[in-house]
Formats: structure tokens, C-alpha cells, sequence
């Protein structure tokens, strides 16, 4: 059976895919399927993003349009309670507690805060440890690992600044850990929430909407350009695609062409 993680970097403007040096996410968009041309939702805050990439909706509709979580009006359900309701097990990896209220109750095998500490050195490696058993045991048919130091470093000393460029770096060796971990059977989709300029984010600002999305593993297409629009809104369906499950009707994004 497929099995699929997704990864956040939170904060990851794709310019910085070419500024900084790179090996594994680079080797992921050779080897995948790949833009860098992605667009987040408005207001490009942290937590509105992620209620748009697990509910495919945009904020006008789940109602999350500050870090403060608001439940929906007419609720709709998201990525972890179809595939809770079609019998997958899935589990979440992080390091900022609001984003809890991602994922409904009941709906999550596993879940592991690893509250963020504010050293940047060593946050992103604790959840990545802890996430590590999960990911090579294959247990869990998604699993949602979120890395939040390129947000914090961006929002200390300035996005795209020499610090934020090596945070990148940090994450990116980080990754290729997980990558050679992964069980043959894995698919990778890994994407941002936002971007970022000056210290700051969640406005308009091409600097702030503009995210990577990159696609990984059997079946997806080797060195695609995805040429499509792409939004945080597809991650929902293709998910749920990829693992065999029909989308949630209620849905707005696509399924992504990635074969």
C-alpha cells in the first residue's frame, strides 16, 4: 500500500532554492515533480495556511484568518478526517501548538508536539527525531512533518538574509535524513505556507504568496515542471489521490497531473 508524507517548511521562499546550496531539494525537484511558482493564501500567516492546505478551501471559508484557530460555520471535513473515515492511519510531527487544530479529534493516530524552543539549531532536529521511528517503520499511511525554524530565522534576521540562507541549509541536510529513511513505498509532497520579506509576512507581497511544491517518489514524473497553477489548495485532493482516496466534495482545489 502507498504511504505518503508531506512535509511544511514553514517560511521557505523558492528564491532561496537557488541562492542557497541545496543538495537535497534540489535532488527532489530533478528527481520529482516541481514549481516554484506556488501561491499561498491570503492573509499568508502560518495558521489560515495550513487550515487552507489540510481543508482545501481558502480563508473566507474555514474562517482561520489570524493564528487564533475560529471553527468553520458550515464545517467541512479535512484531509486527516477522510482519510480517518477511509480507514488510513494518520499521524503529525511538529513544533507550534497551534497547529493542533489542523487535524479534528479522533481523527490522528499519532500526534507529538515538540514545543519549538526558540533555538533553531536544534528545534526542527527534535521533531524530525521524533518523527523518525514512524517514518522508516511505515505505520502510518500520511504523515505530516512540520519544520518551523526558517519561519523563526526569517522573522529574526530577515528573509533571504545570510542566516535564513543557512537556516535553509540546516533544513535541507535534515531532509535528506528523512529521505534515507523513507520506505520504498513512501511518496514525498513538500511545500511552504508562505513566504517572507524584510522580517516579516502575510500580506500580498509576491515575497509573501509565493511558495515551492515539489512532488516525490514512484509514479510521479522524473525533472516535471508542473506548468499548471498551484496552490496551497491541491495539497488536500492530490493527497488523498495519491492514497487512493476519493477527495472530499466540498473541496476547491484539484488534483495535480503529476504522472
Amino acid at each position: 500500500m502507498t504511504r505518503l508524507l508531506y512535509i511544511t517548511i514553514d517560511g521557505l521562499r523558492p528564491d532561496a532554492l537557488e541562492a542557497a546550496h541545496l543538495p537535497t531539494l534540489l535532488t527532489l525537484m530533478q528527481e520529482g515533480a516541481s514549481t516554484l511558482c506556488a501561491r499561498s493564501v491570503f492573509p499568508s500567516i502560518t495558521l489560515p495556511c495550513h487550515m487552507s492546505i489540510f481543508h482545501s478551501l481558502p480563508p473566507e471559508r474555514h474562517n482561520v484568518l489570524t493564528n487564533t484557530y475560529t471553527p468553520m460555520a458550515r464545517p467541512v471535513p479535512g484531509l486527516f478526517e477522510v482519510l480517518k473515515h477511509s480507514g488510513r492511519r494518520s499521524g503529525m510531527f511538529y513544533s507550534w501548538e497551534p497547529l493542533r487544530d489542523v487535524a479534528r479529534p479522533l481523527s490522528l493516530a499519532v500526534s507529538k508536539l515538540i514545543a519549538y524552543d526558540h533555538n533553531p539549531e536544534v528545534s526542527d532536529v527534535r521533531v524530525v527525531e521524533a518523527a523518525m521511528p514512524y517514518i522508516k517503520s511505515g505505520e502510518l499511511d500520511f504523515t505530516f512533518l512540520y519544520l518551523g525554524s526558517v519561519d523563526e530565522v526569517g522573522h529574526l534576521e530577515g528573509w533571504m538574509s545570510p542566516a535564513y540562507l543557512r537556516q535553509v541549509e540546516h533544513v535541507d541536510t535534515l531532509l535528506g535524513r528523512v529521505l534515507e529513511a523513507l520506505p520504498l513505498d513512501t511518496l514525498l509532497l513538500l511545500m511552504s505556507d508562505h513566504g517572507g520579506h524584510l522580517r516579516m509576512h502575510g500580506s500580498e507581497h509576491p515575497e509573501d504568496m509565493t511558495v515551492p511544491f515539489i512532488a516525490w517518489g514512484s509514479g510521479i514524473a522524473r525533472g516535471l515542471q508542473i506548468a499548471e497553477q498551484v496552490s496551497l489548495l491541491e495539497l488536500a485532493p492530490t493527497a488523498a489521490a495519491l492514497l487512493g482516496v476519493v477527495p472530499e466534495p466540498a473541496w476547491e482545489g484539484r488534483v495535480l497531473r503529476l504522472g
